[in-house]
């Protein structure tokens, strides 16, 4: 054994994130003892990130196929068909765990890492979105992190000249120490030039192309596979160093690769490195690999092969291409000035085998990499807190609604994000068509009159008071974000957020937030097409609240009958589709009055809201519609001003009447199913017909009027004060020393 590889003893088999049963499995599988270079392949193949070993058995109960469905979970990224002969490639991934350790450089590679997905499909990125959540921005180290994350995802996304075009951004206590960065990234392929990640044909050379590799991401996957605790920000050897202009390099390489046939598999060195990379690839075409070590290109001296194999460097791709055609692979990446070598060949034995310098370094079988991790039934239970929730008991009905409005649209979680999409180009390549700052984003497919509609969706107050709801809701949320574009909502990729799997009320709360949202995924008819898994999101034992997000692709056929969400001309009739509550819980509003997330959840019907999506369809097809937005985060109040500061410039603002409950209730209660529309005069009796016809409540609240919103005579403000509110709330938090 190479004199610097430690001896394997219990404590060192601990630090791997392996049990003493999984070690002991290891060794029955080889019938033998590892070296140390098998046993840190054997870690990072069966930890918590690469395997799914707790989550695989109740991810299977989520819809995977449906009519316009490619390529469903289980490759790189997942496929639908949008006609005209095209594909729209997606997918969501997390890089929380390195993103809380080095910010910058954990949100950067997070982007580089979702781009490789996407581009190793024959797909060329053309839109990015992000979901990111963080403590409050009155804490400095929460500005810190805030800070850099935006920083890291608008230097990569904005060297790679690929638009960020929307997304989501939260505060809550709960993720002070352990922030969320989930990363969505979509392009375009033609259907007939899709790319897998397989190594087929016995003697076939396996090619590395790419960045060199260094000591980076060594272990990064058992990184992400556990809890934090004080000591994690010494980890930072575990995150990635990103290079956007390497990364630029490789995508225009691969594509060129592509436009040949000498291209048999391709899949990028994510998490795991080359370990993940060549056994997935062998794993997928059924068959076998052997590699040589001493033939990769490294940037630092003496790495052994334990480092070489674990190692997740950015900006590496590994290929199997057809025998005799090696040449024309080397052209085409050394014309891009990049790496690239034969490492190896694909062989027919269904064995992993590693060597360095002719020395036989690893001889595993690869099902026992894959599809033979070990997987749990993770013990559930429900959390002892759901049995104490209650209503909340309101305090007296304010005194002051002009007060109460600015105070919540100044609110973190409600205010403008306009502070962090300002730093990303969402306009690049030119396809975006709805800016950032709506609920969803348009991207035109150019060449058509076609566009995509893509919304990035979670709500983790709703799955912390009820998973499942919550599951249906996110789920929910996401398609009513579309439809209110005027796009059928076609497909979604999800990134699961959870703490500890080990602990039963984490995943009592995981399985109910994965059996809302297949239970919604069925009912509107959206499969999920892949996603992420992010578990151990806890720290010193504290754990974040569940947080699903969803990520969801619809179509819109002509990209002239766009509905957008601000007001469009003064006398347009307000109206209010769906039925209010005076439940309270969950809202932002009642965590303004308490400080908590607390309290019973409004009523949910997925029939509602699949209705709802019929009407807003049918409405614009039939041009009847001003605009559409969706009521989410402080409902009512918070839709009605967004609708008057989108677009400021054009000075429209609200002129409503409220009856029935409190006032306060009225216009902060969260209450799912609902949507603000204008329509002119003239169209008015046309949306009601529709609403009726699809058995929607339907109420006239009021008009467009110009500079201001009115509510009865209890609220009446400027819009240029309630901008100040909105618009400087982050940029005010992030000016503090």
């Amino acid at each position: 054994m190479n004199n610097k590889e430690p001896k394997i003893t219990p404590e060192l088999i601990v630090q791997h994130g392996l049990s003493p049963e999984e070690y002991q499995t290891i060794v029955n599988i080889l019938g033998r003892r590892p070296n140390y270079t098998e046993l840190g392949i054997f870690s990072v193949m069966w930890s918590e990130h690469c395997s799914y070993k707790s989550s695989k058995a109740i991810l299977k109960k989520l819809p995977t196929t449906g009519g316009c469905v490619v390529q469903g979970p289980g490759e790189n990224a997942g496929i639908i068909d949008i006609g005209d002969g095209q594909v729209a490639v997606f997918k969501i991934e997390s890089h929380n765990h390195p993103s809380f350790i080095e910010p910058h450089q954990g949100a950067a590679t997070g982007v580089g890492g979702i781009m490789r997905d996407i581009f190793t499909m024959g797909a060329r990125p053309i839109a990015l979105m992000d979901s990111l959540r963080f403590g409050e921005l009155n804490n400095p180290h929460n500005r810190y992190l805030f800070e850099h994350v935006i920083s890291g995802i608008a230097d990569y996304g904005n060297c790679m000249g690929v638009p960020t075009i929307g997304g989501e951004v939260y505060f809550d206590p709960t993720y002070s120490q352990n922030p969320l960065v989930n990363v969505f990234c979509l392009g375009i392929a033609k259907a007939d030039r899709i790319f897998l990640g397989k190594a087929q044909g016995e003697g076939n050379p396996v090619i590395y192309a790419g960045s060199k590799t260094g000591r980076d991401g060594i272990h990064g996957a058992t990184m992400a596979s556990e809890e934090f605790d004080e000591s994690s920000a010494e980890r930072r050897p575990t995150v990635q160093v990103g290079d956007p202009f390497t990364e630029k390099r490789v995508l225009e390489a691969c594509l060129e690769l592509m436009r040949t046939d000498c291209l048999i598999g391709i899949q990028d060195m994510g998490a795991a490195g080359l370990t993940c990379s060549t056994a997935e690839m062998a794993d997928r075409g059924d068959m076998g690999i052997e590699i040589d070590l001493s033939k990769v290109p490294q940037r630092e001296k003496e790495m052994i092969p334990y480092e070489i194999m674990l190692s997740e460097s950015q900006e590496r791709m590994l290929l199997v291409a057809k025998k005799g055609r090696e040449q024309e692979v080397f052209d085409i990446f050394n014309k891009w000035d990049l790496d690239c070598v034969e490492i190896g060949r694909v062989t027919n034995d269904e064995r992993f085998k590693v060597f360095n310098n002719g020395k036989l370094e690893a001889d595993i079988p690869v099902k026992a990499l894959t599809n033979e991790a070990p997987l749990y039934t993770r013990v559930r239970n429900k959390p002892a807190y759901l049995d104490k929730l209650s209503d909340a008991k309101l305090p007296k009905e304010p005194v002051d609604y002009n007060k109460l409005l600015l105070d919540m649209l100044s609110r973190s979680s409600i205010a403008s994000k306009e502070w962090v999409y300002r730093q990303y180009d969402h306009m690049v390549r030119t396809n975006t068509s709805l800016l950032p700052g709506a609920g969803a984003s348009l991207i035109r497919i150019k060449g058509t009159k076609k566009a995509l509609a893509l919304s990035l969706d979670g709500n983790s107050r709703y799955c912390y008071l009820n998973p499942y709801i919550g599951g249906m809701l996110t789920v929910a949320e996401a398609a009513r974000n579309l439809v209110c574009t005027g796009a059928r909502p076609l497909a979604v990729t999800n990134c699961l957020n959870f703490g500890n799997p080990e602990k039963p009320e984490a995943m009592w709360q995981f399985e109910q937030a994965v059996l809302g949202m297949a239970d919604a995924c069925k009912y509107f008819g959206t499969p999920v097409t892949g996603g992420n898994v992010s578990f151990y999101n806890e720290t010193s034992g504290e754990g974040i609240y569940p947080t699903p997000v969803i990520g969801m692709v619809g179509l819109l056929d002509d990209i002239g009958q766009t509905l957008t969400p601000w007001f469009k001309q003064t006398g347009d009739i307000i109206i209010l589709l769906g039925k209010d509550s005076a439940k309270l819980g969950g809202s932002e509003y009642l965590k303004y009055l308490t400080g908590d997330i607390l309290g019973i959840l409004p009523d949910f019907s997925l029939e509602h809201e699949k209705n709802l999506h019929k009407f807003c369809l049918k409405s614009n097809e039939d041009g009847l519609l001003q605009s559409a937005y969706d009521l989410s985060e402080g409902g009512l109040g918070a839709a009605l001003a967004e609708c008057a500061l989108i677009n400021y410039n054009a000075g429209l603002g609200a002129h409503i009447g409220l009856d029935g409950t409190r006032a306060d209730i009225a216009l902060f209660n969260e209450a799912p199913g609902r949507i603000l529309v204008t329509t002119r005069q003239d169209n008015l009796a046309g949306v009601e017909r529709i609403a009726q016809e699809y058995n929607l409540p339907f109420k006239v609240l009021g008009n467009v009027i110009s500079d201001k919103l009115l509510i009865d005579d209890i609220l009446e403000l400027p819009l240029s004060k309630l901008n100040q509110s909105w618009r400087g709330a982050i940029p005010a938090l992030m000016q503090r020393k």
